[in-house]
């Protein structure tokens, strides 16, 4: 009985353990997947061509994100900065960013009904 009691407290811990460490990975996966490179248009437009490279524009995606991409900033400035975007819905527009981590992702950013930006984010498909 008392083997039966501590494997359940070290199963339990083990479980709370491994919940933080998931949720604080999750938390930082952004800036720690896409964030090795600082933004640099030329990069951003040759990448959309390149077939090499699989992740060919995540490691600038969230320097872009956090630094450049700014709250109200219309969305013809945007298209200035970063090219024709590879989705467009409306209110939204995506970014390709490639096959990051075995995954397709995308910088999906929102509009609001003036076409000024809302909000941005690294969306996985």
């Amino acid at each position: 009985m008392k083997f039966i009691n501590w494997a359940t407290i070290a199963f339990s811990a083990f479980t709370v353990v491994l919940t933080i460490v998931f949720f604080a990975w999750w938390a930082m996966k952004d800036s720690l997947v896409f964030g090795s490179e600082k933004f640099d248009q030329v990069k951003w437009m040759q990448a959309e061509a390149n077939l090499e490279q699989e992740c060919k524009r995540g490691d600038m995606a969230y320097d872009l994100q956090q630094h450049i991409l700014s709250k109200g900033t219309p969305k013809s400035a945007i298209g200035i900065l970063l090219g024709r975007p590879s989705y467009e819905d409306g209110n939204s527009v995506e970014y390709d960013l490639g096959k990051c981590m075995h995954v397709y992702h995308g910088l999906l950013i929102f509009f609001d009904e003036n076409n000024n930006l809302i909000n941005s984010r690294i969306s996985s498909h």
